[in-house]
């Protein structure tokens, strides 16, 4: 997959950075509880953050935090399929793609594909060759944005989330 075309569709007023410091993490937290379904506790947050720092990238306006994308990255092991073994044993990274969120004035810019590629550009340089992320199977919009990047829908997940909603898991090769 070429990433080097979705992260040249990005506006020029916005600009993106990485977490660095727990001064991130307020704004990250404020658009992702406006626009997610679970409630994530401080933990969790501070779990993806401080050991994939340069997973968890924001997107700015001026001095306002408009998008989010919170990341982080699993071993795993090609050559088991099912459950039986398939062959090469080498040990690979797995992406998995936590929490995106677009404050809903900054939305169908752009942001949310730019802030997802750059994501995918730095696990591709770790070394990843799948991303993995869950998005509600009513969430139309980012279903939209995950399979314009090349995201196909593994599986349905019965009752996945808190309030009893289903959900797709959606992969990427990379």
């Amino acid at each position: 997959m070429d990433l080097s075309k979705l992260t040249a569709l990005t506006p020029p007023t916005i600009t993106f950075k990485t977490y660095a410091t727990e001064n991130d993490l307020l704004p990250a937290i404020k658009l992702i509880e406006c626009d997610l379904s679970e409630p994530y506790s401080i933990y969790t947050y501070r779990y993806f953050v401080h050991q994939w720092p340069e997973l968890c990238i924001l997107a700015h306006i001026k001095d306002e935090c408009v998008g989010v994308v919170i990341c982080k990255l699993d071993e795993h092991r090609r050559g088991y399929q099912d459950g039986y073994f398939s062959g090469d044993k080498a040990h690979l990274l797995r992406g998995y793609i936590g929490m995106v969120a677009v404050s809903k004035q900054y939305r169908k810019l752009g942001i949310g594909s730019a802030l997802v590629a750059r994501a995918l550009k730095k696990m591709k340089q770790r070394g990843v060759d799948e991303v993995a992320l869950e998005a509600e199977t009513g969430n139309l919009g980012a279903l939209k944005l995950y399979e314009g990047l090349g995201f196909i829908r593994e599986k349905r997940l019965h009752r996945y989330y808190l309030g009893g909603t289903d959900a797709f898991r959606l992969k990427l090769w990379l």
